[in-house]
């Protein structure tokens, strides 16, 4: 048994077809269905129904899959330790973003890491949460950073911020606070379905899309500028995450409003695969993003039961 095997189960797991898998692993159908076959012989057990297409992982193969991945990180994690004692962080980071964070914090936090981790290189996809956890489970992924809790036993989380929700489209200048009555009776324009932010928009105290607003128009909003726009053509409310607010123009910001306290807050979360892959760059990485967004969040000087989680189911 040797590692290049582990890779040809894994690419024939990912890909469901032998070809395609030879492909990806840069070598021959034969080569790669020759070593499967010495591992299962090896084994003795079949890792692959070959009668089916696309091809099928066994029982016993997935057990294998398992165990394969954890054996290929660790390798990884060995290769590379000695190489980031000596040197600092270096190599590639393939990091997975969801869009409603992507937008506020890259740019707080990319000129920083770049700056001063120039040995490492930073390969950034903007993605669903769903895509991305299953992009960080199948191993194209290093890390994700996403709203949380996952509930995910697979999935490690490194906390990063609590960021507040607040409300656009508030009129009122002697308003400090809205409570979730305040816009009750209000049209909630929010983003489309699937979004998790959608989900925490509709679970603060059970606000729910209202049908005031044109009677022929229905609009799903894949941004926050969108949300906008169409809260100041034809009114209503939306809602927006800290960061985000804190891009808005003056003007805009002048018709936005905190919730009244216990403040409705997202978990913004760093996560990862156990066994922990790179795990001391993400540790690092972990407190650098913490660092740079503590001071920019109305929730780094408040107490925990200032504040309640919203989850994004």
């Amino acid at each position: 048994m040797n590692f290049q095997q582990l890779e040809y189960v894994l690419a024939v797991d990912q890909h469901k077809h032998f070809a395609q898998a030879a492909e990806s692993c840069c070598v021959t159908q034969a080569t790669l269905s020759a070593m499967i076959k010495k591992l299962e012989a090896e084994l003795n057990m079949v890792l692959f129904d070959r009668s089916r297409q696309p091809v099928k992982t066994t029982e016993e193969g997935e057990q294998i899959i398992q165990l394969a991945k954890k054996i290929l990180t660790n390798r990884n994690e060995m290769l590379t330790l000695n190489n980031q004692e000596s040197q600092g962080l270096s190599g590639v980071i393939r990091l997975g973003i969801i869009p409603t964070i992507a937008n506020s914090l890259l740019p707080i936090i990319l000129p920083t890491l770049l700056k001063e981790y120039p040995g490492l290189h930073f390969n950034i996809t903007e993605i669903t949460t769903e895509e991305l956890k299953h992009q960080i489970i199948s191993q194209k992924i290093d890390i994700g950073i996403l709203a949380s809790p996952l509930g995910d036993d697979v999935l490690e989380e490194n906390i990063l911020y609590y960021e507040a929700m607040m409300v656009y489209g508030i009129q009122e200048s002697n308003k400090k606070y809205i409570s979730p009555t305040d816009i009750q009776n209000k049209k909630i324009w929010l983003l489309e379905e699937g979004n998790c932010f959608r989900n925490q928009s509709s679970t603060i105290c059970d606000i729910r899309e209202k049908s005031i607003g044109p009677e022929n128009l229905t609009f799903d909003a894949s941004s926050f500028d969108t949300l906008l726009n169409l809260t100041d053509q034809f009114g209503g409310c939306t809602l927006v995450p800290e960061l985000y607010y804190n891009l808005m123009p003056e003007e805009k910001k002048q018709k936005t409003r905190h919730f009244e306290f216990p403040l409705p807050v997202r978990e913004i979360s760093l996560v990862y695969q156990r066994p922990y892959a790179k795990k001391r760059s993400i540790d690092i990485l972990t407190e650098k993003i913490k660092e740079l967004v503590k001071d920019r969040l109305i929730t780094s000087e408040l107490k925990p039961k200032d504040l309640s989680i919203i989850g994004i189911d």
